[in-house]
């Protein structure tokens, strides 16, 4: 069993597994030694230090501010300003929160219209037995860096059969409907086989309307949704499945692109386009390969865009992160972002109609890699997890 992901100290880890290379990805490795160009890791908020930060991301309310969720339960929000001294508790539900390992407060995400409505939505584990909630919440009336901690309306609940795998990420995509990252509920090897079965949430990305209800149901399913008044039983509020533990989506809001990062589990971590419909495998699958040495049978199973096997250079728990608009860091244009949690490595994916072209290492973080982050205006940020503090890339002075 593989435990990915932000585990303090990096305790909960298992030893870095020996795997050898293929030709292809030993030249992937050789060509990541040249960065496209030279960046560093400088503290974008210096001042501020955030315990065990799991996520970054701003609303687009014209108020250029920063939200911080940390992972026991608190979201934190402060202005988007390097000399930030100090940053206010916009909502604390630490108290509903059964946090540690890979559970706890793991996303957020605002609504489209928060401008009008101060309306946003978290994920977070909580409840004996374990469940995963997405919730809605609202901002205080009086107060625009406070939220209502008495405003959640539970939208939707499925239980968590282990402590791990719980994905996270909530996030709205450019068609406004609300888009969730759902693990396979834990232990190894999926062993329920929730990832295939269309009838669990367990192993998908859900995709919801946010802005109606429909007979029973607190939202939406949306009418391209692929599984809508289906008669086979399976979850209507399905968009893809056939995922391990989904840590990190980002839409690309240029193109419209779906992106993820998906943990494997002893061997290979991947970067996937995720479509409407789509299986990505697992556990046919690990990434691109039959999992577990068997054969098996890919027809219709979506590959992965770029993979990358575990060892200790490369690292084994994957990072999701962005496609570069940030008019800051012209060598990182188009390309897409992510990381390793174990190692720290952070690479620039180039790509031309959804195929890996180049993959090359940018810079590197030493205090475990939770998240990447964007704001309002595309600005990049880097997640420490270990060490609380928020980075930004910096290019190297020549």
């Amino acid at each position: 069993m593989k435990m990915p992901l932000f585990v303090s100290l990096f305790s909960l880890f298992m030893a870095i597994a020996s795997c050898d290379l293929t030709d292809d990805q030993q030249d992937n490795n050789n060509n990541s030694n040249t960065p496209p160009e030279k960046y560093e890791l400088a503290q974008a908020f210096p001042s501020l230090t955030f315990e065990q930060p799991v996520e970054l991301t701003s609303p687009n309310d014209g108020t250029n501010r920063i939200f911080v969720v940390a992972q026991k339960g608190k979201i934190h929000v402060f202005p988007n300003k390097s000399d930030a001294a100090s940053a206010t508790v916009f909502l604390d539900i630490s108290s509903r929160v059964v946090s540690g390992g890979e559970r706890g407060l793991l996303g957020l995400t605002f609504h489209p219209d928060y401008k009008t409505n101060g309306y946003f939505y978290v994920n977070y584990t909580g409840g004996n037995p374990l469940q995963t909630f997405i919730s809605r919440f609202k901002v205080s009336a009086a107060n625009p860096n406070q939220a209502d901690p008495g405003s959640e309306e539970i939208l939707l609940k499925y239980n968590q059969p282990y402590s791990n795998h719980n994905g996270g990420k909530v996030t709205f995509g450019n068609d406004g409907f609300l888009y969730i990252a759902v693990g396979d509920g834990g232990n190894g090897g999926d062993p329920q086989n929730y990832a295939q079965n269309r009838k669990e949430l367990l192993g998908k990305v859900l995709r919801l309307d946010v802005n109606k209800t429909e007979g029973n149901l607190k939202y939406g399913i949306p009418n391209d949704n692929p599984y809508k008044n289906n008669a086979e039983g399976y979850r209507p509020e399905i968009f893809a499945y056939g995922l391990r533990n989904p840590w990190r989506m980002n839409f690309d809001r240029t193109t419209g692109a779906l992106w993820a990062g998906d943990v494997g589990q002893n061997k290979i971590e991947e970067i996937s386009i995720i479509e409407k419909g789509g299986n990505y495998g697992w556990r046919i699958m690990e990434a691109d390969e039959c999992y577990g040495g068997r054969n098996c049978d890919k027809t219709d199973l979506k590959l992965p865009i770029y993979s990358y096997q575990q060892g200790s250079e490369t690292g084994r728990s994957v990072t999701g992160g962005y496609v570069v608009r940030d008019k800051n860091l012209p060598g990182l244009n188009g390309k897409y972002v992510y990381g390793d949690f174990v190692t720290g490595n952070i690479w620039a994916l180039t790509f031309e109609n959804n195929k890996a072209v180049k993959n090359e290492l940018v810079t590197k973080l030493d205090n475990g890699l939770s998240s990447f982050g964007e704001d309002t205006q595309n600005n990049i940020y880097v997640l420490a997890y270990s060490s609380g503090k928020v980075y930004k890339f910096s290019p190297v002075k020549q």
